[in-house]
């Protein structure tokens, strides 16, 4: 019965690409994650991939706009752009998690919302 069955490797879950110039070590756009100088950190890919997953729960696009409101937000409360990055509800989960590489197993859904 499964003598043709054929077993197909599936991809990873994101597309690793280099990128020399980028000013930060790692920028996750789903499904792709940007580093500098090719890094493959197990942390920094997890941080990454934890970014992926609250881009995915907020159907992408309003991540980004929250993101980016929350960011300005800061700016303006702090005058400090590496604080403002900081306090970003996003970027606290995955700092928060990114060495645990288990996370993402039991992590549960819009966990962000405990880093506002």
């Amino acid at each position: 019965m499964f003598k043709n069955l054929i077993l197909v490797k599936l991809p990873k879950p994101y597309i690793l690409v280099k990128i020399s110039r980028l000013n930060v070590n790692g920028l996750a756009i789903f499904p792709f994650i940007f580093t500098k100088n090719n890094e493959r950190s197990k942390t920094l890919i997890n941080h990454e991939l934890i970014h992926h997953r609250q881009q995915l729960e907020l159907f992408i696009f309003p991540f980004y706009l929250f993101y980016v409101y929350q960011y300005f937000v800061g700016l303006v409360k702090y005058k400090n752009s590496y604080k403002a990055y900081m306090n970003i509800c996003f970027e606290k989960e995955a700092y928060a998690n990114d060495q645990n590489l288990n996370y993402l197993k039991y992590r549960k859904l819009w966990a962000f919302l405990n880093y506002i």
